[in-house]
């Protein structure tokens, strides 16, 4: 069964973070375009890509957030992805537009969560959704607590 597609509004002027009125909550966004090398014989967009997708939803969240991965690792975390989800619902092809809309998800002591939406940036049909999870570690890789700087990020995030 599709998901309902999703109807947008800005929270503000900036146009980063968006409320979809269908469900309440609130997304970061970024947007991409699908390159050939993306594509599969089939000229779908082969589906482990989708991961690189959320990785830069992800990325692009803690960047706006102000805490960049680049900061987190340098003050001694790192956060491999443990599991993921994705349920796919639409095919995205060569040269589309997308948008990647990603939010925190679930916080727990040494673990955090994203969710993600990716549309067709002119279509507010929902072609994939998903999740990553990933364990704190620190350097030596050893699960510890999650890092403020992270924990920041997740208390700021927009409501």
């Amino acid at each position: 069964m599709k998901p309902k597609p999703m109807r947008l509004t800005p929270l503000d002027n900036r146009s980063l973070f968006f409320r979809d009125s269908v469900t309440g909550l609130v997304w970061h966004q970024t947007t991409s375009r699908v390159l050939y090398a993306d594509t599969d014989r089939s000229g779908a967009v082969y589906h482990s890509h989708y991961l690189r997708y959320f990785e830069q939803g992800r990325t692009a969240l803690m960047r706006d957030l102000d805490h960049p991965y680049r900061q987190v690792e340098e003050s001694g975390y790192i956060y491999p992805v443990i599991k993921t989800g994705l349920d796919y619902y639409d095919l995205l092809t060569y040269d589309d537009v997308l948008g990647i809309f990603t939010r925190p998800g679930l916080l727990e002591r040494v673990r955090v969560t994203f969710n993600y939406v990716i549309t067709k940036s002119d279509n507010p049909r929902i072609v994939c959704q998903g999740f990553t999870q990933h364990c704190a570690l620190n350097q030596a890789r050893v699960p510890v607590a999650v890092d403020a700087l992270t924990l920041q990020a997740w208390r700021c995030f927009p409501r």
